[in-house]
């Protein structure tokens, strides 16, 4: 089975994990996914949650099937005492692994910054996979002011929060951590419909269009950007021919597509084909605090990843999760 699957409880108790969140955040909902698991899932769930500190479990204990803890492993793991952590989801039971019913999700109201969560199952059986659900929350105490930081990254947390099409593609994949695997780990949108016959371009070789598409995104932290990266890997046959991106300081995120004071951090640019594009920000631009920006593609196509390089200014925008 593709999951995590204990043996048969014959002993006292009930079984348990101990996982480090991709990024610390604060979580807002889960899936406990049972898929597959029909006759041997687990009955009931609950979890468990941390803030702890870098290297609090050390050394982690290496993957390996059919094995139990060793007893050093044990003393190890129970000077944490997660047993006593405190609770992010109460005992729930879990469904078979069908394809209707392996989605279990349960919503969280836990405000505070996890790191790691303690996954108890009841007594034993198997879980496909876990799914957290949340915003990052980044310590950014430990980041000095002068750090040259990506202000959009999805784990700086950075929040994609609207966009016009995502035919292909999401938005969100934008801001995820390092190069695009492949054209669907990008964002795409469809072809538009309003595209004219024939295509014609200004003096800069900028096709003239009458219709784009955009997405807007919150900034992980307030900050002043500086330098910008526009990554059209493996999109080859289907990139922008242009873009440009605006940016704004608002403490209202209700209001994007409203009166918020949008100004142009990035003038339009010609795009290629399956390159990273590097850009300056202009003198007196590049001083204004920012916290969110909307990228636009000009008429459509595929964009496979968007670096705001920047120094943080300010406290986080307000999100909508």
């Amino acid at each position: 089975m593709d999951g995590w699957e204990t043996r048969r409880k014959r002993v006292p108790g009930h079984d348990w994990c101990i996982i480090q969140l991709g990024a610390p955040g604060v979580v807002s909902g889960v899936d406990v996914d049972t898929s597959f698991f029909t006759g041997n899932y687990a009955l009931r769930v609950s979890l468990q949650w941390s803030c702890l500190q870098d290297g609090a479990i050390e050394p982690r204990r290496p993957p390996s099937n059919g094995t139990a803890p060793s007893k050093d492993e044990m003393t190890r793991i129970e000077s944490l005492h997660s047993e006593d952590w405190p609770e992010l989801l109460s005992m729930h039971p879990l469904r078979p692994g069908y394809k209707t019913t392996c989605h279990n999700f349960f919503p969280v109201d836990c405000r505070q910054r996890v790191t790691h969560i303690r996954l108890n199952v009841y007594p034993d059986g198997g879980i496909a996979r876990l799914r957290v659900y949340g915003q990052v929350a980044r310590d950014w105490s430990k980041i000095p002011s002068n750090q040259l930081v990506d202000l959009a990254a999805m784990a700086n947390g950075g929040l994609c929060v609207g966009f016009s099409n995502a035919h292909f593609g999401h938005g969100r994949n934008l801001i995820r951590p390092g190069r695009a695997e492949n054209m669907g780990d990008g964002w795409e949108t469809a072809r538009r419909p309003d595209r004219p016959a024939r295509l014609t371009a200004d003096d800069k070789g900028v096709l003239q269009v009458p219709g784009s598409e955009w997405a807007e995104f919150k900034l992980g932290r307030i900050g002043r950007i500086v330098k910008i990266e526009i990554d059209t890997y493996h999109f080859r046959g289907n990139f922008p021919d242009s873009c440009y991106i605006e940016a704004c300081l608002s403490s209202d995120p209700s209001n994007l597509r409203g009166s918020a004071p949008w100004w142009t951090l990035l003038p339009v640019q010609k795009l290629s084909a399956h390159r990273r594009h590097f850009y300056t920000v202009e003198a007196g631009k590049n001083g204004r605090d920012v916290s969110h920006v909307r990228v636009t593609m000009a008429p459509d196509g595929g964009i496979s990843r968007m670096r705001l390089w920047g120094y943080v200014t300010g406290v986080p925008p307000q999100s909508k999760i």
